[in-house]
C-alpha cells in the first residue's frame, strides 16, 4: 500500500523477522547498496572495505546484537552477502565532504540514511495549541527519491515504531511511548571502530522515554553521531549535536523553538567540524530557518502563533540559496526527497514524497492509549489533500 506517494510498509515479528520482511520489500534498494561499484574511498580495496566494514560488525554484535540480527535478516530477505549489507550501513567507512562533491557525488554513496537536512521545532510558549511540533525536510540524491518508504515496525516488547527512511534504513521515526527522533548529518573528524551511527537511530527508536534516548545517542561506543533532535510528547525537546567523542544538549529558547541543519553550532563542538567550507552554506539555511521561527512579526510567527501550517510553510521555502526546500537544479547534490510534520504531543505525522512545496501528503496517527498502540491490528495511514 502507498499512501502520500511513499510505499508504506508493515512488518512484524522478531528483530530477524523484522528484517527478512524489509529485505524482500526492498529488495531492489540494498542490492543498489552493496554494488560498490567505483565507489570505494581512493587508495582502499574491496577486500579493505570489507574488512573495515566487519571490525564496526564485531563492535556492534558485542554491544547490541539485535541490530546485527536484523541487519542479517534484511540481508537475507534481499539475498546479498550480509557483511556487504553491513558495510552499506557504515557511513563512517565512505567519507563524504559536501563542499568538495560535484552532481551526483552523493548517489556514490551506498548507505542510504541520513543526508543534508533541515530541522525545525516548536513547543509552548511558540505553539497555538501548547503542543510540541517537529518539521523536517529530508535532502538526499535525488536519485533516492524513488527509494523512499514509510514502515511500521511491531517487534513484541518494544514500543511500535513508525519510520520513514531508503530502504531497511531509518532517517527520522516516532514511537508508541511518544518519542520523535529526527535529525541532521554533521561531517564529524573523528571518526572510529564503534556501532554505526545510522543504525543507533533504529536502537534510539526502542526508547520510551526521552532519557532513556539520549543515552543511547550518547552510548561510549559509537562510531560517529548526527545531530539528533529528540521530543517527547511529555513536553520535553533535547538536541544532541555530537561526534564519536563528544556531545552537546540544548534545548528550546525561552521563545520555545529550536532549529538546526549541517553544521556544529555550538562552542565545544566546533573543533569537531571536519567540513568548515560547507558549514557556510548550512548557516544559510539555519538563519533563515530561525527566522521564521522567531523573526519579527512581518518575517514570522508571533509568540503563541506557530501551527501545523507554519512549520510546514518553513519546510517550503525557497528565500535563500541554498534554500531550505531543495530542488533538483542540477548542481545541488542534495535534494528534499521527502518531508514530515509530526504533531508530537497528538502522536500524528504528517509527510510526503518529495519537496513540500508540492505535491501529496499523508498522515500517520498512533493510538492515544498505549494498550491501543499494542493491539495486533494496526492503525492505516490516510491521504489527506494536495499540497500548492
Amino acid at each position: 500500500m502507498g499512501v502520500g506517494g511513499l510505499p508504506f510498509l508493515r512488518v512484524a515479528g522478531s528483530h530477524r523477522e523484522v528484517g527478512r520482511q524489509l529485505g524482500a520489500a526492498t529488495a531492489d534498494t540494498i542490492r543498489a547498496a552493496v554494488d560498490f561499484g567505483g565507489q570505494l574511498p581512493p587508495g582502499r580495496t574491496s577486500v579493505a572495505q570489507l574488512a573495515l566494514a566487519a571490525a564496526h560488525r564485531d563492535a556492534t554484535l558485542l554491544a547490541t546484537p539485535w541490530l546485527v540480527d536484523e541487519i542479517d535478516g534484511a540481508a537475507e530477505g534481499a539475498g546479498v552477502d550480509p557483511v556487504a549489507l553491513f558495510a552499506a550501513s557504515v557511513e563512517e567507512i565512505w567519507p563524504s565532504v559536501p563542499s568538495r562533491a560535484g552532481p551526483g557525488a552523493e548517489a556514490a554513496r551506498p548507505s542510504f540514511g541520513h543526508g543534508r537536512c533541515a530541522d525545525l521545532v516548536a513547543a509552548p510558549p511558540a505553539t497555538a495549541d501548547g503542543h510540541v511540533w517537529v518539521a523536517h525536510n529530508n535532502d538526499l540524491s535525488p536519485s533516492s527519491e524513488g527509494r523512499v518508504v514509510a514502515v511500521e515496525w511491531r517487534v513484541p516488547g518494544e514500543p511500535v515504531v513508525f519510520s520513514l527512511g531508503v530502504g531497511p534504513w531509518i532517517s527520522v521515526g516516532w514511537n508508541s511511548a511518544g518519542l520523535s527522533l529526527t535529525g541532521n548529518e554533521l561531517s564529524p573528524n573523528d571518526d572510529r571502530i564503534g556501532v554505526p551511527r545510522l543504525l543507533m537511530v533504529r536502537e534510539q527508536l526502542t526508547a520510551r522515554t526521552l532519557d532513556e534516548a539520549v543515552a543511547m545517542a550518547l552510548r561510549p561506543d559509537r562510531a560517529s553521531s548526527y545531530n539528533t533532535v529528540f521530543a517527547h510528547r511529555d513536553g520535553r525537546v533535547v538536541d544532541v549535536e555530537g561526534s564519536a567523542t563528544d556531545a552537546e544538549l540544548t534545548t528550546p529558547s525561552a521563545a520555545g523553538t529550536l532549529a538546526h541543519t549541517n553544521h556544529y553550532t555550538c562552542e565545544r563542538m566546533l573543533r569537531y567540524e571536519g567540513d568548515a567550507a560547507y558549514a557556510h552554506k548550512s548557516a544559510v539555511r539555519l538563519a533563515r530557518a530561525l527566522e521564521l521561527l522567531d523573526g519579527p512579526a512581518a518575517e514570522g510567527p508571533t509568540p503563541g502563533s506557530v501551527t501545523g501550517e507554519t512549520l510546514l510553510a518553513a519546510l517550503s521555502d525557497h528565500a535563500t540559496t541554498p534554500s531550505i526546500c531543495r530542488h533538483d537544479d542540477g548542481v545541488e547534490t542534495s535534494v528534499t526527497c521527502f518531508w514530515c510534520v509530526a504533531d508530537v504531543t497528538a502522536g500524528v505525522i504528517r509527510y510526503g514524497r518529495g519537496n513540500p512545496c508540492r505535491g501529496s501528503r499523508a498522515e500517520y496517527r498512533f493510538p492515544r492509549s498505549s494498550t491501543e498502540a499494542e493491539r495486533p491490528d494496526p492503525p492505516v495511514p490516510r491521504r489527506l489533500s494536495r499540497v500548492g
